[in-house]
């Protein structure tokens, strides 16, 4: 048996250590999204050694702004969930007919969940679904933590004419 001839290239290495400060890089230089306005803003020097001025976020806990709700059905009846919520804070989430009649409310707490950005919220109401298509209610959230109402949700409220 013979022994096989040992690789002298090393571009595997160095695509390695390429990579490797690359992503150092990138950790290293803030976003423009990671930027809040009233932040106090730290230095980041440089290799060069010039000092340069970034933001960094003024609370790592608080929601970005966009919160949001979704609408499904589960176990015949109707369920709203939402994100962007601050995650671990106190959500109000609430169902009402158009004409501003309350039918279902709860507070809840955002959790996190792997497809949700920010904190997810869910809430399972008592009124049955799917309903007859019309939209005679709609669904809204509001995130104490940030003082926020998330926009309305059209949905359809089931109501038994008897």
């Amino acid at each position: 048996m013979g022994t096989l001839p040992r690789s002298t290239s090393r571009r595997p290495r160095r695509f390695a250590v390429s990579a490797t400060a690359l992503a150092v890089v990138g950790l290293a230089v803030p976003s423009a999204a990671t930027a809040t306005a009233g932040a106090a803003p730290a230095r980041l020097v440089t290799p060069a050694g010039s000092a340069r001025a970034w933001s960094t976020p003024a609370s790592l806990d608080k929601a970005p702004q966009g919160l949001y709700l979704f609408q499904y059905t589960y176990r015949g009846h109707l369920k709203i969930g939402g994100g962007n919520f601050t995650l671990g804070g106190k959500v109000y989430m609430v169902v009402k007919f158009n004409s501003g009649q309350v039918k279902y409310q709860k507070n809840v707490i955002a959790k996190t969940n792997a497809g949700v950005p920010g904190g997810a919220a869910y809430m399972e109401t008592n009124i049955s679904a799917p309903c007859a298509p019309g939209n005679n209610g709609y669904a809204q959230a509001y995130d104490y933590s940030t003082k926020t109402w998330s926009p309305k949700l059209p949905v359809a409220i089931c109501v038994r004419f008897d």
